[in-house]
């Protein structure tokens, strides 16, 4: 059996100009990166008018260690749609090196349902992740060095929140000292590190329609406070015009293809706990402009990665999806239902129907938003006969379709039941909503997400928390939608309580202003905003091969 990587490399790949053809660009309007990839030109942008495709949102069940395949489900379904004879294009998250060199690996698809040059994607790529590292640390760095030189803004070296970030797992940069050294190394304080994907100006390029408004969504951010609680911000700082150079090229978003042969914008990658987890506005747009239907997906489960794709994303950007896919496995199921991974293998009906519970929590949520939804069974070699009927006949029971998909041994051909299914679903009206009214107060937002969509039995503010949510209620903040960070395995914030769990606690630990992004964040239990790499990483078996080919990188 060919690995992910082996069945990319021999990939028949067409030029760039070819794919981008296909979606009606011309040579002029996109910029090459060599022969497989490119970024669509600012310009080109700015130009497309017209109405706008059909847009379907991949999101999955909670994520276990047995594998869901939702960026798979992805491709396969872009995949197919294109093969029945419409005009898809897919919309998917760039990779983060911290996963990749350390446990989860990339984020291109996988078997025959991938998008490539997969190498590049889940490597350096075209220099996104690069450019907002550096935009997030010129702020933090211009932050030390205003004070440094007088500190004209009297920033409260106690109160400063923006830290700095690198795009690796490094948990020894989650709490540093900066300024040792003397007086002309600044002035000492505790800060630390997040990784790159959690920063706020990588959720600021996620969300910004073009140019102007990054800028001043770069100037909107808060980096701390005065010694009499004022906000201090980038733009106070004179940081947000060098950011947006930085970025210029970033928020070009980024055209390459599938096994296929069809077109793929990948571009940006928002942390889905920490922030709101999706690719980007100026992506999902152009592709809606370009096709009949955009194929995108939401980070982790449907609790966390719709949710914050349909409250945040959708709600911030005036879109409206026409219908969702939710992603389940049979051995995900029968995780779910109590089956150790070890023991996956082994036929078993009854935890397959026990782990339903999860998918027919997700199940709710999704309808809550007005939205339909049709259930992809992500096939598994392993998956028998009875444990597929189990999972259909409970589907049939919640009035939802469940459709057999073939599309890691098969890419697009394996999808087109789906794919058909899809186009039903999506031609019927929906009724769209968001979960809460932007008037609702920040805190009555963030219990409506984890009584409703979490079903926790209540939720339990840290020290302080009411009393700064009132503070921004005060300042004009009130407005914006809230982002729960939270483990993304359980409904509840304990990772080994898999299923449907009710009747538990989420306690809110800290909340964060993104005032630039747009929402404030709730840090719920554990959650890390700098991941660790696990005992044996990625990155011990990753190397060159004799031919100069990387080798290990899955």
């Amino acid at each position: 059996m060919q690995t992910d990587l082996q069945i990319a490399r021999a990939a028949t790949k067409r030029p760039i100009n070819d794919i981008a053809a296909r979606l009606g660009l011309t040579p002029d309007q996109i910029l090459p990166y060599g022969h497989d990839k490119a970024k669509i030109t600012h310009d080109a942008l700015a130009g497309l008018t017209g109405p706008e495709g059909r847009l379907i949102l991949v999101t999955a069940i909670n994520p276990t260690p047995a594998g869901e395949g939702k960026t798979t489900t992805t491709v396969g379904l872009g995949d197919a749609l294109n093969r029945i004879g419409h005009r898809a294009t897919i919309c998917i998250r760039e990779a983060s090196l911290g996963p990749n060199f350390g446990m989860k690996g990339g984020a291109a698809g996988g078997g025959r349902a991938q998008i490539v040059p997969m190498e590049e994607m889940n490597l350096h790529f075209t220099g996104d992740f690069h450019a907002i590292t550096s935009a997030h640390n010129l702020l933090a760095a211009m932050i030390d060095n205003h004070i440094h030189w007088g500190n004209a803004l009297d920033l409260d070296t106690r109160r400063i929140t923006w830290r700095r970030v690198m795009d690796m797992n490094d948990r020894a940069l989650r709490d540093v000292v900066v300024g040792l050294g003397g007086p002309a190394n600044g002035f000492s304080r505790q800060t630390g590190f997040d990784i790159t994907v959690a920063s706020e100006v990588m959720a600021i390029l996620c969300l910004s329609r073009d140019l102007a408004d990054l800028q001043d969504r770069l100037g909107r951010i808060v980096v701390g406070y005065t010694r009499d609680r004022q906000p201090v911000t980038a733009r106070d700082l004179q940081a947000d015009g060098a950011m947006t150079v930085l970025l210029k090229d970033a928020l070009q978003p980024n055209l390459v293809q599938t096994l296929e042969n069809n077109p793929a914008l990948v571009h940006g990658g928002p942390f889905a706990n920490i922030a709101h987890g999706c690719n980007s506005v100026i992506a999902t747009r152009a592709a809606l402009r370009l096709s009949d239907y955009v194929v995108t997906e939401a980070g982790f489960g449907a609790d966390l990665g719709a949710e914050k794709f349909l409250n945040i994303k959708c709600r911030l950007a005036g879109l409206a999806p026409a219908a969702v896919v939710l992603v389940a496995t049979v051995r995900a199921l029968k995780m779910n239902g109590g089956v150790a991974k070890a023991d996956l293998a082994a036929e078993d009906v009854a935890a397959v129907t026990a782990g339903c519970a999860n998918l027919g929590r997700h199940i709710e949520n999704i309808r809550s938003f007005g939205l339909p939804v049709v259930v992809a069974l992500n096939h598994f070699d392993g998956d028998t006969p009875a444990e597929i009927a189990a999972l259909q006949d409970y589907c049939a029971e919640q009035g939802v379709q469940a459709i057999l998909a073939r599309h890691w041994a098969m890419g697009g051909a394996g999808a087109e039941d789906l794919a058909r299914a899809v186009v039903a679903l999506a031609e019927q009206p929906a009724a769209f909503a968001p979960l809460y009214p932007d008037a609702m107060p920040l805190w009555d937002k963030i219990q409506t997400v984890c009584t409703h969509i979490h079903r926790a039995a209540r939720v339990e503010p840290g020290p302080g928390v009411l009393d700064q949510l009132a503070a921004w209620q005060a300042a004009g903040h009130g407005h914006m939608p809230v982002c729960i960070a939270k483990t993304q395995y359980s409904f509840s914030t304990d990772p080994d309580l898999r299923g449907a769990p009710t009747g538990h606690v989420i306690p809110v630990r800290e909340v964060r202003l993104n005032a630039g992004a747009g929402f404030v964040v709730a840090i719920c239990g554990q959650i890390m905003t700098m991941p660790g790499l696990p005992r044996h990483p990625a990155a011990e078996v990753i190397r060159l091969d004799d031919l100069g080919q990387v080798e290990g990188l899955f």
